[in-house]
């Protein structure tokens, strides 16, 4: 199946193709890329168990991307947050009418990565939070971005995160990443998941998807890792 998002890029290729590039850096590095400085709000590090974070910011490929290649994520998941059981399908979600972002479900070791490590890295190199119902070339309510919380310790370190960076003025327009509760995640379906590896070639991805792995890289090299999928071989 290919998504509408793929084939509009093609009669229009050299225009879209510089717009995209151009929009998956943050509006503070119009010009370079920026390492955002850490929450200063945080977790503690924990050995209890693994922990959650749901995130949304724009199509989940790239996003899932980025979250699989951090020491101490064990798995992401594409999926989609924010409405009822019976839309959480791309065909409907598409729609921009039930209520869903398409979002990751990031599973994580809090004794290796932090939450706010997590929103660091969100903010920093994965989408632009000052773009309202839209990122990059797709518009739409689904592709919103925002922090689905799972208890009041991450509601907290998320609004002090923003608070922090809006009084940094670390962005060039307001923050519009909106802090909810999270009710639900539905995993999207099968051909959604490790999509950025596995077509690697698709023009959406090289031009919106390849340059945030490529940040990430760059401006955490302490928390780039290849990703779990791709490096597990089955003892069989």
């Amino acid at each position: 199946m290919i998504r509408p998002r793929v084939f509009r890029l093609f009669p229009f290729v050299g225009a879209v193709l510089l717009a995209g590039l151009a929009a998956c850096q943050p509006a503070a590095a119009a010009h370079e890329v920026v390492r955002l400085p850490a929450p200063a709000v945080d977790a503690a590090p924990s050995t209890a168990h693994d922990e959650v974070a749901v995130l949304a910011g724009g199509c989940f490929w790239g996003i899932e991307a980025v979250f699989e290649r951090i020491k101490g994520v064990h798995r992401v998941t594409a999926g989609y947050a924010g409405g009822a059981a019976d839309t959480a399908r791309y065909d409907d979600v598409s729609n921009g009418d039930t209520g869903h972002a398409e979002s990751v479900r990031v599973e994580f070791d809090p004794a290796q990565v932090s939450y706010g490590k997590l929103l660091q890295v969100f903010f920093s190199v994965a989408l632009d939070p000052t773009e309202l119902n839209r990122q990059g070339p797709d518009r739409g309510t689904q592709y919103r971005s925002v922090i689905f919380y799972g208890n009041d310790e991450q509601k907290k370190i998320a609004t002090d995160y923003i608070a922090q960076l809006t009084a940094a003025k670390a962005f060039a327009a307001p923050i519009v990443t909106q802090v909810v509760p999270l009710q639900a995640f539905y995993p999207a379906e099968a051909y959604h998941q490790h999509y950025y590896d596995l077509h690697s070639h698709n023009p959406y991805i090289v031009y919106n998807d390849v340059p945030k792995v490529a940040h990430l890289q760059q401006l955490f090299p302490e928390l780039y890792q290849a990703p779990r999928h791709l490096v597990e071989v089955p003892l069989h």
